[in-house]
């Protein structure tokens, strides 16, 4: 119970809690959420999911569990089955059930129809969801299970039905993908988000994870998320930047960080980047300089057509014939319009108190710096003196006229005096 050495050993456990903290894969995993927040971390979610879908499979009797798929994403509130068909028992399928998140702004009615509404999405650049269905506190979908896996499996060499932390957090290889990987891969993920943008459909949810390898083809996975309200993979990045303040913004910065990744093999250490490592080409840096340099994090994001004329996309031949289909009746156009303006402007807001904290702790930082209390303590110096003066020259006053009183006898004009030395005042005065 040593003082230094419990002031020590609180320093070391800081620093370690630090570290955990700015990882972005450890501080977003359920046992650190668990430890520093007991309080809003408490239920057992695995549970909760299991009762959703028990409850589902009563109305639903032609599907059956596996297995449930343990950790496999980064979501707490986010669980995973693999599925079979009783008819068909060899074919494998994955079951998502998720609840509610914070940006949930459409009615339920609403969202219950969209959500019903995505096994009619057809496009080619997006993996095709088998069925779906939801209540007023969660939405559960089936797609067909892929053993290659998504394209941070590719990237990281990892097997899919691995525990997130497992797949990601250490790999024993950083290595980037072809250039030609990159130009294809890339070029596909741009049109279906140009796609969803035309539709007015908004998404927010771009990684590595969310993208599912078909072959040589990128399919766009969760298209759910945004229905549900839940927050971005990204969004403790993009909330430090009030110019990426639109769900397409949001999308562009997104695109960047799975960029760098496809390029270099591992995250950036820190958003904004300041310098690009050497890159398989010039054109790759100069979209990752328009998506996550200072100067783009500074001044906002490209749209979604400027990146798909940039030389590193522009000349990347497409070659599927499958027609894109996704059709929304215009009522719930115009319910997701008004949803995604209710989540841009949390999204401000949050941006905003973000920056105000941030211009709060640097003025405490500077107030608390050696240079600023020295200055402080010569301040307070000479205002002792100042104010010891005064009240030298006051006393000094005083004296003078009750000694001209005393020997008149009657009262008299003030005649100015000579300030008595400040040095005894001097001493006794705080400083």
């Amino acid at each position: 119970m040593d003082r230094e050495f419990i002031a020590e050993r609180q320093k070391g456990l800081q620093n370690y809690l630090n570290v955990i903290t700015t990882n972005h894969i450890l501080s977003n995993c359920e046992l650190v959420k668990k430890f520093l927040d007991p309080n809003n971390y408490s239920a057992n979610y695995t549970e909760i999911a299991l009762q959703q879908v028990s409850m589902f499979f009563r109305s639903e009797p032609k599907w059956e569990v596996v297995e449930p798929l343990k950790d496999i994403g980064w979501r707490i509130r986010k669980k995973y089955f693999l599925m079979k068909i009783k008819n068909q028992p060899k074919e494998r399928l994955v079951l998502s059930w998720a609840d509610l998140g914070p940006d949930k702004y459409l009615s339920d009615k609403d969202f219950q129809c969209l959500i019903k509404l995505l096994p009619s999405c057809l496009h080619p650049y997006i993996y095709r969801v088998t069925f779906a269905t939801a209540n007023e506190s969660s939405a559960l979908l089936i797609r067909m299970f892929n053993e290659k896996g998504t394209l941070k499996d590719l990237i990281y060499k990892a097997k899919p039905k691995d525990p997130f932390l497992k797949k990601y957090c250490n790999p024993k290889k950083i290595q980037g993908l072809e250039l030609q990987q990159i130009k294809t891969y890339g070029r596909q993920i741009l049109e279906v988000l140009k796609f969803l943008h035309d539709k007015g459909f908004p998404y927010g949810h771009l990684h590595a994870s969310n993208v599912m390898l078909d072959g040589d083809t990128c399919r766009l996975l969760d298209l759910e998320n945004s229905l549900l309200g839940l927050p971005s993979f990204y969004r403790p990045y993009f909330t430090q930047f009030r110019k990426i303040n639109t769900l397409e913004s949001v999308d562009v910065h997104c695109f960047g960080h799975l960029l760098y990744e496809m390029t270099y093999g591992r995250p950036p250490d820190s958003v904004p980047v300041h310098s690009f490592p050497p890159a398989p080409s010039m054109a790759v840096v100069a979209v990752l300089e328009s998506t996550l340099s200072c100067e783009a994090c500074k001044n906002g994001m490209p749209t979604t057509s400027r990146l798909l004329q940039m030389p590193l996309f522009s000349d990347v031949l497409l070659t599927t014939s499958e027609k894109p289909q996704f059709k929304i009746p215009t009522k719930l156009k115009e319910a997701l319009r008004i949803a995604k303006e209710s989540v841009e402007k949390r999204l401000i807001e949050e941006q905003k108190q973000i920056h105000q904290h941030r211009r709060l702790t640097r003025a405490q930082s500077h107030h608390g710096s050696e240079e600023e209390r020295k200055k402080r303590k010569i301040l307070a110096r000479k205002k002792s003196k100042r104010s010891a003066i005064e009240n030298s020259e006051e006393h000094s006053t005083k004296y003078s006229n009750s000694n001209n009183s005393a020997g008149s006898g009657a009262s008299s004009p003030l005649t100015p005096s000579s300030p008595t030395p400040p040095s005894t005042a001097v001493e006794h005065a705080p400083f």
